[in-house]
């Protein structure tokens, strides 16, 4: 064989062989692109053509990967802007929320006097369709903060690369879409009385996102477990938070079945 028809041969083998690849790496990812993408919008069909339109974006621009980004962050971030998009687009799902909305949300934990049925709200979590109703009312720049963090397992500088924003605002985002979620799933309780209690409460809620991920000083650390010890209002705030991260964290499906179609059209870039 000429030189020049061996080394095409070669060239074109090696192309097969990334084709195959991209592709086998393309599906193993599709299990957590689906989870992710069923508690952006209201039903699996919708979900399914999320994770289709994010497949035939991430092969129409494989070219431009670059190897020193995960592929996870970058193809989650490709679905994140398609949700994006076509709910600006639709007008159904509140992809930015209101400063009343934040306001609201924020005054009601700075209340000293607010707390919840820690019981009521992790029952509630964990069981599947009430957690997605909760997660469903949560705008969805915090709802899928918190999903990439609390589901998927991604670090907070993922998730900050995942929707193109700093890492303080990416954890601001967090807290407040946990706060929003323990909120959802609460069922009203009349308010507890209030002892005095070494740190202010609001102070104490502020910090409790960064204390479940570890990110504390030891001396904020110390402070707020000596004002849990103590307070009667945030203990249980502090354990809906918890169990609905776990509840959260159980989401995940190890048998999730792939979609025909999406298997089909990432097979198809082989040919």
């Amino acid at each position: 064989m000429p030189l020049t028809e061996l080394v095409m041969d070669r060239v074109v083998s090696a192309e097969a062989r990334d084709r195959d690849e991209w592709s086998e790496r393309l599906v193993a990812e599709v299990p957590g692109l689906l989870r992710y993408a069923r508690t952006l919008v209201r039903d699996t069909e919708q979900a399914e053509d999320l994770v289709q339109d994010t497949v035939v974006r991430a092969l129409e621009k494989a070219a431009s990967f670059r190897s020193e980004s995960l592929l996870r962050t970058w193809l989650h971030r490709i679905l994140h802007n398609i949700a994006i998009d076509r709910g600006r687009k639709r007008r159904e799902d509140s992809i930015d929320v209101s400063d009343d909305s934040l306001g609201r949300i924020e005054l009601l934990w700075q209340d000293d006097r607010y707390t919840v049925d820690a019981a009521a709200v992790v029952e509630q979590a964990e069981a599947r369709e009430h957690m997605q109703d909760a997660l469903l009312r949560v705008p969805l720049i915090y709802r899928s903060t918190v999903v990439l963090h609390d589901v998927e397992g991604l670090t907070m500088t993922e998730v900050a690369e995942i929707q193109q924003i700093g890492l303080p605002a990416a954890k601001q985002r967090l807290r407040r879409g946990r706060m929003m979620l323990v909120s959802e799933l609460n069922r009203p309780m009349p308010h507890l009385s209030r002892t005095e209690v070494p740190m202010r409460c609001w102070d104490a809620r502020a910090k409790v996102s960064d204390y479940l991920d570890s990110e504390l000083s030891l001396r904020d650390q110390g402070m707020l477990e000596t004002h849990l010890a103590t307070c009667p209002t945030c203990p249980p705030l502090y354990a809906g938070l918890v169990g609905v991260r776990d509840a959260l964290g159980s989401r995940r499906d190890p048998d999730a079945v792939i979609p025909q179609r999406i298997l089909d059209r990432i097979h198809a870039a082989r040919s």
